[in-house]
C-alpha cells in the first residue's frame, strides 16, 4: 500500500492544461496576464481590492510588516500558537516577536490577553508596531474583537490567514480583516501553487508599495535605478496559472475537506479522552487539517502512541505547532502564557485532510486510530 501523506497537493488536468496553455504563451516570467488575473481574483475571494503574488507567505508577511511601518527594535505581538514563519517575519525587519497565549474556542490569539497587554503598554508608552493575528488550522480568529481592540490603540493589524483561503467570520471572510492579510500556496495548503503566497489589501499604495519594494525596488525609469533595498519576490506567471486552476475548484476543496473532517468527527469523537479541534460560533473553517486533541489521563493512549501507530501503518500525522514561546529560536522572547498552546501542543495532532484522500485511504487512517485507542 502506499503512503498517506497528511495534506498533498491535488491537481489534475485542469492545472495542467493551464500551465500548458501559459507556457504556449511565453509569459513565464513573473509578469504576465495569468499573474494579474490571479492577484485580482484572490483578492476578490477575500473580500479586497488589490492583490499583489509572491513567492511566499513568508514573504507577504515580510513585506506587510515593512509596509505598515513597523521599525527596527519595535515589539510585534504575535499568538505563540502558530508555524515559526510569523515570528521570523517580524526578526526580518529587526523587530521583536512577543508572544499571546490562545483561547480555547477556536485556538487563536486571545482577544483578551490581547486587550490587557496592549492596555498596559499604553500606560507605559510602549505600545508595539503591529499585532500579527493568526486563523489557525483554517479558523478565523474573534475579528469582532480584535479588529476593534487594535483600532482602539491605534495599532496596525496584519492577518497571517495562510492556512484559511476559503473560510469566513461573520463580518467577512478570511483575509478581508486588518491593514493587509497574506494567504500561503505551499504544496500543502488548499490551494496551491507549488510554492507561492499572496498579501491582499484594501489600499490602492498599500498594494503598489508592496508590488514595488517585491521587484527590487527599481525605480520607473529606462535604466536600472534603485533607492533603496528591495527583494525578488514576484510570483512567476506560470505559478499563476496553476493557482487560477486551484482557485475555481476551491468551493469543492473545502466541501471535501469538510466531509473528511466529518467522517473524523464521527468515527473518533465519541471515544473518551478525544476532542475534536473546535469550531468557533463567528464562522466557518475551511477545513485545512482535521486535528484531534488526546487526554492521556482518560484515553488509553497518548499523542505520540498514536502517531507511532500511525506511521507503523505508513501513515503521515504531525503534532500541532509548537509554541513559538518553546522554541529555542525565541526562548528570550517576551510571552503572555495562560497554557491554552501548551496543552494543545502537547495532547494534539494532525490527521491526513488532502482533498484528495480516498474513502480507502480514510478507512485505513480511521482504523489504525481506533486500533490504538481501544486496545
Amino acid at each position: 500500500m502506499s503512503r498517506i501523506y497528511l495534506s498533498p497537493p491535488d491537481v489534475g488536468e485542469p492545472e495542467r492544461d493551464a500551465l500548458l496553455r501559459a507556457l504556449a504563451s511565453n509569459w513565464v516570467a513573473p509578469v504576465g496576464p495569468e499573474l494579474d488575473a490571479f492577484e485580482e481574483e484572490v483578492a476578490a475571494a477575500a473580500g479586497r481590492t488589490c492583490g499583489v503574488a509572491l513567492t511566499s507567505g513568508t514573504a507577504a508577511l515580510h513585506l506587510a510588516l515593512l509596509v505598515v511601518g513597523v521599525e527596527p527594535g519595535a515589539d510585534v505581538l504575535v499568538p505563540t500558537l502558530t508555524f515559526v514563519a510569523g515570528a521570523n517575519a517580524v526578526a526580518y525587519v529587526g523587530a521583536r516577536p512577543c508572544f499571546l497565549d490562545s483561547e480555547d474556542a477556536s485556538w487563536n490569539l486571545d482577544p483578551t490577553l490581547l486587550e490587557d497587554e496592549l492596555a498596559r503598554r499604553a500606560r507605559t508608552g510602549s505600545l508595539p508596531g503591529a499585532v500579527m493575528s493568526v486563523d489557525l488550522y483554517g479558523q478565523c480568529a474573534d475579528y469582532a474583537r480584535v479588529g476593534p481592540i487594535c483600532a482602539r490603540y491605534g495599532v496596525p493589524l496584519v492577518e497571517d490567514a495562510a492556512e484559511a483561503l476559503g473560510a469566513t467570520h461573520d463580518e467577512g471572510p478570511a483575509g478581508s480583516f486588518g491593514a493587509a492579510a497574506v494567504f500561503s500556496f505551499n504544496g500543502n495548503k488548499i490551494i496551491t501553487t507549488s510554492g507561492g503566497g499572496m498579501l491582499v489589501t484594501d489600499d490602492a499604495d498599500f498594494a503598489a508599495r508592496v508590488r514595488h519594494l517585491a521587484t527590487q525596488a527599481r525605480e520607473p525609469v529606462v535604466h536600472y535605478e534603485h533607492h533603496e533595498i528591495g527583494f525578488n519576490y514576484r510570483m512567476s506567471n506560470l505559478l499563476a496559472a496553476l493557482g487560477r486552476a486551484q482557485l475555481a475548484g476551491l468551493p469543492e476543496r473545502i466541501a471535501r475537506r469538510g466531509a473528511i473532517e466529518a467522517r473524523y468527527r464521527d468515527a473518533l469523537g465519541s471515544i473518551d479522552g478525544i476532542r475534536c479541534s473546535p469550531h468557533a460560533p463567528w464562522g466557518a473553517p475551511n477545513h485545512w487539517l482535521t486535528c484531534l486533541t488526546i487526554d492521556p489521563q482518560a484515553a488509553s493512549a497518548t499523542r505520540d502512541d498514536v502517531i507511532g501507530a500511525l506511521e507503523a501503518h505508513d501513515i503521515e500525522a504531525r503534532p500541532l505547532w509548537k509554541p513559538m514561546h518553546r522554541q529555542p529560536l525565541y526562548a528570550d522572547a517576551p510571552a503572555v502564557i495562560t497554557g491554552v498552546a501548551d496543552r494543545v501542543f502537547e495532547t494534539g495532532l494532525c490527521l491526513p485532510s488532502g482533498s484528495a484522500l480516498t474513502p480507502g485511504e480514510q478507512d485505513r487512517v480511521i482504523e489504525a486510530v481506533l486500533a490504538v485507542l481501544t486496545r
